[in-house]
């Protein structure tokens, strides 16, 4: 039986939505594939935080806890969202990238849904969260942190932190989308990365901070997602802080994600 017009148009309607899927996915495999062929890339999330983690660790140990082990206890779980942060952040650097080599221009070319390249590129940097966790968890398993909650534990912290990172991940798009050159974006991602992750209690503990500082401790969302991911690992109250991180997040790519891709379709 032959359909008319009118009668695929409801067809098309519906196979549309699994098309962007299937689209999306396809062009986050080929951005998996691109940074696992280019593995420097990589460097920002493996050997960078691991830097931080052994100055802080044997410079600020002895002086904030006493001991390098007590303070890497401290500061691996937080310092755990910051790297998620630095990771989330190359998102925008990287679509700003491809959009100037005209690699997107070929997009528009090809029979699919003209989001499926953002959505591919933010799907697609997923592996540097991952990778960034595994290293960052090896690493300070080598120096001698030892989560006190167990694997499940762990591993909530880490779905956690990655899942703050990938709704953070659409602000740096819309950076990516409204900034002129991907050294701008870079610099405008870290306007906002070095006050979230370092004004917090990452390095030392709250109560030692002036109290201007308190108050903006009190609102840090990137505070909230660290007490979690503490409280996961090592133990203590774990759902006021793990609700309030969801919220933020959810809240963040619903004002966020919307004004990227607004800006997306603009310029892309």
């Amino acid at each position: 039986m032959t359909l008319t017009v009118d009668e695929q148009a409801p067809a098309r309607a519906q196979a549309r939505p699994f098309a962007l899927v299937r689209h999306s996915l396809a062009l986050a495999g080929r951005s998996v594939t691109k940074t696992l062929r280019t593995p420097e890339q990589l460097l920002d999330v493996t050997v960078q935080p691991l830097m931080f983690l052994v100055i802080f660790v044997f410079l600020l140990g002895g002086a904030v806890s006493g001991s390098t082990g007590a303070y890497l206890q401290l500061v691996l779980p937080a310092m755990l969202v910051q790297v998620m942060l630095i990771a989330a952040m190359s998102t925008g650097v990287n679509l700003s990238t491809d959009i100037d080599k005209g690699v997107f221009d070929r997009f528009r070319a090809l029979p699919i849904g003209r989001s499926a390249p953002l959505l591919g590129s933010v799907l697609g940097d997923v592996i540097r969260y991952v990778v960034a966790t595994a290293s960052m968890l090896g690493f300070g398993t080598l120096l001698g942190f030892r989560a006190q909650t167990g694997p499940l534990g762990v591993l909530a912290a880490c779905l956690l932190t990655m899942f703050f990172a990938f709704c953070v991940s659409w602000v740096f798009v819309l950076f990516g989308m409204v900034a002129r050159t991907p050294g701008a974006v870079q610099g405008l991602s870290f306007l906002v990365i070095f006050p979230l992750t370092f004004g917090t209690s990452m390095t030392a503990p709250k109560g030692t901070m002036p109290g201007w500082l308190q108050v903006w401790l009190n609102v840090n969302p990137v505070e909230r997602v660290m007490d979690a991911s503490r409280a996961l690992m090592l133990g203590g109250p774990a759902g006021g802080p793990v609700l309030a991180s969801l919220a933020w997040a959810l809240g963040i790519v619903a004002v966020f994600a919307p004004l990227a891709v607004r800006a997306y379709r603009r310029r892309a």
